[in-house]
């Protein structure tokens, strides 16, 4: 371990660990924009600047690894100053766009400029214009807002495995774009929208709908994948405006597939909102209670003529509650398998479940997978 001084707090961190990292471990807050802690490290924006001790300047925090009995000083008239001026950079060409833009209210540049901006920049001229890119229907762009930290690139390579964004220009002129003009054809392209620290990627389908602060937030599982990844739903009154991943290390970590991302949208469109009765051969809307009186009249007595079948989708408690209902209509007709599966009779579960986690992929000595193409499925 390597002992390491911060702003007066000595902490213990493992050899190999950033300055930034043994910084968050003594409680100090740094501030970054290129730097995630799922991505490697590519030090462009300079905001996480600290003083080190006999150090000739100002060093980025997240690239420089510690050293043993360093002392580090966050907290500076000289830090304040470093930060600030990065800051006034970084503004120089970013529009004035927070009262329409979607990213405002949990914005991080907007969050940093409280702490680190100015009230006015020294530099008279004109902001530079950059043409949007076309990512597809899900990711819009304004990339005037873009200030280059290159998430949304290390993420595409690194996460999701599909270089299909990438970086071209240098200086005042770079560009974050997809080369080619093609639309992103990942299937965790939306993740780049929670990993933008601006507003320069966002969401299509929920542009101008909602504010941040409008919204009641609530935890969940999502039920569209496999895995059962952490999500949080955001929602105004009755309507989901949102779907966004929860930090779950063990299962999503903190990405989201775009199909649990956007499938919301689906549940305004065409949904029956209340049950129905056919009456004279015509489907009538009515209450609960109506139904549920005309479902116990149509099952009195049909006890062995009564089958259920759990679909695909249906989640762990949707299933249980048919479970539990089968069983209080005495009848033992209740299957899952639609497409004729055969499951063993001997009611040993390890024979049809390998219980392994998703973590421990990582340790298989090897993988078979048949019948399969896990780059889109």
């Amino acid at each position: 371990m390597v002992k390491v001084n911060v702003d007066g707090v000595e902490v213990e961190v493992a050899p190999g660990t950033t300055i930034l990292q043994a910084c968050e471990e003594a409680g100090a807050e740094i501030p970054r924009f290129c730097y995630h802690e799922r991505l490697s490290i590519a030090g462009n924006c300079r905001m996480c600047l600290v003083n080190v001790k006999n150090a000739p300047k100002p060093v980025a925090s997240c690239a420089m690894p510690v050293a043993p009995d360093m002392e580090v000083d966050t907290k500076s008239d000289a830090v304040q100053a470093a930060r600030e001026g990065v800051m006034e950079f970084l503004l120089i060409n970013h529009p004035l766009d927070c009262p329409i833009c979607d990213q405002g209210g949990e914005c991080d540049l907007q969050d940093q400029a409280f702490g680190y901006g100015v009230d006015e920049s020294r530099f008279q001229d004109n902001k530079r214009a950059v043409e949007n890119k076309n990512m597809g229907p899900l990711v819009k762009t304004i990339m005037t807002r873009c200030i280059q930290c290159t998430r949304c690139v290390r993420f595409a390579t690194e996460v999701a495995g599909v270089p299909e964004i990438g970086a071209i220009g240098r200086g005042e002129d770079m560009e974050i774009t997809t080369y080619l003009e093609a639309s992103l054809s990942s299937e965790l392209s939306g993740n780049v929208i929670d990993l933008c620290p601006v507003g320069a990627l966002t969401s299509k389908p929920y542009a101008f709908t909602a504010r941040p602060w409008e919204l009641k937030k609530t935890e969940t599982i999502d039920v569209m994948d496999a895995v059962g990844s952490n999500i949080r739903v955001d929602t105004r009154g009755r309507e989901v405006m949102r779907i966004l991943p929860r930090n779950h290390d063990d299962v999503n970590e903190e990405w989201l597939s775009d199909k649990s991302r956007f499938v919301w949208d689906g549940l305004n469109t065409q949904r029956i909102d209340s049950p129905y009765i056919r009456k004279e051969g015509k489907l009538e809307a009515v209450s609960w209670s109506e139904a549920f009186e005309v479902i116990a009249q149509k099952l009195k007595g049909q006890e062995s003529n009564t089958a259920a079948i759990a679909g695909d989708l249906a989640c762990a408690e949707g299933m249980m509650a048919l479970k539990d209902l089968m069983a209080q209509l005495g009848s033992p007709n209740l299957d899952c398998r639609q497409d004729g599966a055969q499951l063993p009779t001997n009611g040993n579960r390890a024979n049809y479940l390998f219980n392994t986690g998703i973590a421990n992929i990582d340790d298989a000595d090897a993988l078979l997978i048949i019948g399969s193409n896990p780059r889109r499925e």
